[in-house]
């Protein structure tokens, strides 16, 4: 039993946590209530890059706020009684735009980023899914020169941390992606950035990797966590009544940790969520793109997938559980077919998830305090599949203290958990 542990569950970052933490010794369980992939680690843009080091709450973010407010953008819509009723989180989040913050913060989140680079590239070789990894880049696109010349905070950081970076004009962005139409006069090719085609595929590659390696998944769901009385062991409950025993555990539960740490464990995670939808297109005449793309001024990202065009949408902040309200998804769609030849929808209804967003855009990677045993790996906002590998590297290094890749600090969780 010393060596067991339960990971709580099957996203991308509680798969790779699985891996590394098996890769380290550890017996290891992963816990969840669907399949592995199929939440939050499904629906995202699947773009790996550097580039995601900066953060929504920019010190740039105060002249945008005005605009953002109003609750009309495609990038950018609101609930206003969830900020009602997480004021604190709000105020905290824009407390954090502060210069200093914005400088850990990037600094952080970077050191994360290639490290789980470097991370993704050696699972996607040894699940049998490198065929799905792109090398080449995402472009940022710019409807006018203002809007380029309001991205100027952006690509003095990227030229700050070595980014590799190169400006388009409207010809040469032709060149790069033919069948854009003539609709931008100014790009940023973020060069050095991979991308998948199924971001899900590949957990699900992750998945099997684990299992084959004498892993194991149980497809439950989680009543209960709670330490034994000789404090030497968890007990996971399933809900359904069979129990669990562990030395430790990893809760990885993304946008359901904050619910399901208040009720299991009695902590409070200032948690909000950064939900968002995509829908899968055809392209119209045999137009192709050759990478992700992001519309800084439509607000979405389109991006070829297995499953076609991609079409995802910037954030609504709302209760997870809210229904869906799909005007931001018919806005990104009414700007992405001014800038491409997309054809007819190919799903039947639209993919909503939810991106768990702490306060300081940082998640928490660390060993819960006060609580021995308890690791958390949580609060990846809108870049978890980004990150995930490197959160379980930078864990599995933590878990067995050995000295880490670089300084775990700015992701402690004594930020927020006393």
């Amino acid at each position: 039993m010393k060596n067991t542990v339960a990971v709580l569950g099957a996203g991308i970052v509680g798969v790779s946590c699985a891996l590394e933490l098996q890769r380290r010794g550890f017996n290891v369980t992963v816990f969840d209530r669907t399949a592995p992939g199929s939440e939050t680690s499904y629906g995202n843009a699947g773009v790996i890059a550097r580039s995601s080091l900066m953060p929504f709450n920019h010190p740039g973010l105060w002249a945008t706020l005005p605009r953002l407010l109003k609750n009309k953008a495609a990038s950018f819509r609101y609930d206003p009684l969830f900020l009602a009723k997480n004021l604190p989180w709000a105020l905290s989040f824009l407390a954090n735009t502060r210069a200093a913050v914005f400088h850990e913060t990037t600094a952080a989140l970077d050191a994360l980023i290639r490290l789980s680079t470097a991370e993704h590239q050696r699972l996607l070789v040894e699940a049998g899914a490198a065929h799905r990894l792109r090398m080449n880049g995402w472009l940022f696109l710019y409807r006018s020169e203002e809007g380029f010349r309001g991205s100027q905070r952006a690509r003095e950081t990227f030229e700050n941390f070595g980014i590799s970076t190169q400006v388009l004009d409207a010809r040469a962005l032709a060149d790069l992606e033919p069948h854009l139409k003539p609709l931008f006069p100014r790009a940023l090719w973020i060069r050095d950035t991979a991308s998948v085609d199924s971001p899900g595929r590949v957990v699900e590659a992750y998945a099997r990797l684990f299992t084959a390696r004498g892993g194991r998944i149980l497809q439950a769901s989680i009543g209960g966590l709670r330490r034994s009385a000789t404090g030497d062991a968890w007990h996971v409950t399933e809900e359904g009544g069979a129990a669990h025993e562990a030395s430790r555990v990893v809760l990885a539960l993304g946008p359901w940790t904050r619910e399901f740490a208040k009720k299991a464990l009695g902590l409070s995670v200032p948690m909000a969520f950064e939900r968002g939808y995509h829908m899968h297109y055809g392209a119209a005449g045999g137009a192709t793109l050759g990478r992700p793309v992001y519309d800084t001024g439509g607000g979405y990202v389109l991006s070829p997938m297995e499953q076609g065009l991609r079409l995802s949408t910037g954030v609504q902040l709302a209760d997870r559980a809210a229904p869906p309200d799909l005007v931001q998804l018919d806005l990104a769609e009414q700007a992405a077919r001014e800038a491409f030849p997309l054809d007819t929808r190919l799903d039947e209804k639209a993919w909503l998830g939810s991106r768990p967003t702490l306060p300081d855009s940082r998640p928490i990677i660390g060993e819960c305090p006060g609580r021995p045993g308890l690791w958390l790996a949580f609060g990846h906002q809108h870049i978890g599949f980004n990150t995930g590998p490197g959160t379980a590297a930078l864990l599995g290094s933590m878990m067995t203290a050995e000295a880490c890749a670089f300084d775990p600090s700015p992701f402690r969780a004594s930020r927020y958990l006393g």
